[in-house]
């Protein structure tokens, strides 16, 4: 393996797989404790309508998406807020909706014959360096806003009614939660895919809430594990010659289990 790291796209590769776990092991953190993993698949799925829309209009996909992922975080805070009892089928018919935009417009852009499986499973190795700094800038916005929210965020993530009696807007950090998350799953496009997102969002922090007692420091442990799980399946991907995001989701999910089955003993 050591000698594939001259090569550029297995540095970028290793560089944006570390910048994704980052953003995952923090934003999956908030996920798993405001249980609203449900929620970010929905604005995982949905913010393929931004990829067919960047596509059809000449944009970044990268940006496109991002638009899309925060319109929707946003249009499902609001939903969700007013009508909770509605929440899986709010979430179903953004899922759809996004999916099928997707579709629709890259079916409409003349001349495209790119595999868009990459963007549903992942395709760390096509990360250009114009993508890394685009990750760098989502990881330095998600780092910034816990930073300055985080007493907030911790407040509405455990209690959000003792929150509110403090005076803290519960509405404004359900919201920014949401569109934390959607911008960590546009992070994670490249890297896993959007159908994977969900796991490296959720798997690290999983096996973190073992060793972790509050919320900083599983979204350390957190963003430590994701980066060794991404690190493993790279290399796992690069000797067999197989999907790195798929090799990064088994390496967690054999990982959890294993990890599981040594706590019950």
């Amino acid at each position: 393996m050591l000698e594939a790291l001259q090569y550029d796209f297995i540095q970028n590769a290793l560089i944006s797989g570390i910048l994704v776990s980052i953003a995952a092991g923090i934003i999956g953190s908030l996920v798993v404790v405001n249980r609203i993993t449900f929620l970010a698949g929905g604005i995982a799925h949905s913010s393929y309508g931004g990829i067919g829309l960047a596509i059809f209009l000449g944009l970044p996909v990268l940006f496109g998406a991002t638009l899309f992922a925060v319109a929707t975080a946003i249009l499902i805070a609001i939903l969700t807020l007013n009508n909770k009892k509605r929440i899986d089928s709010i979430i179903g018919i953004m899922w759809a909706f996004g999916m099928a935009v997707g579709i629709i417009f890259v079916d409409l852009t003349p001349g495209y014959n790119v595999d868009l499986m990459s963007y549903l499973f992942g395709s760390i190795i096509a990360v250009s360096n114009e993508d890394i700094q685009y990750l760098v800038l989502l990881d330095v916005f998600i780092i910034t806003s816990v930073l300055v929210f985080y007493k907030q965020i911790l407040a509405v993530s455990y209690d959000s009614e003792f929150a509110q009696l403090r005076g803290i807007n519960v509405k404004f950090f359900y919201t920014l939660i949401l569109i934390l998350a959607g911008l960590s799953v546009v992070a994670a496009i490249k890297v896993v895919g959007l159908i994977l997102v969900i796991a490296l969002l959720t798997i690290p922090t999983y096996l973190a809430e073992m060793f972790a007692k509050k919320l900083s420091l599983m979204m350390i442990i957190s963003s430590l594990i994701a980066i060794v799980f991404t690190i493993f399946g790279l290399i796992i991907s690069y000797f067999y010659d197989i999907s790195s995001g798929a090799s990064i989701i088994i390496v967690g999910v054999f990982t959890l289990l294993l990890s599981k089955l040594l706590g019950r003993k």
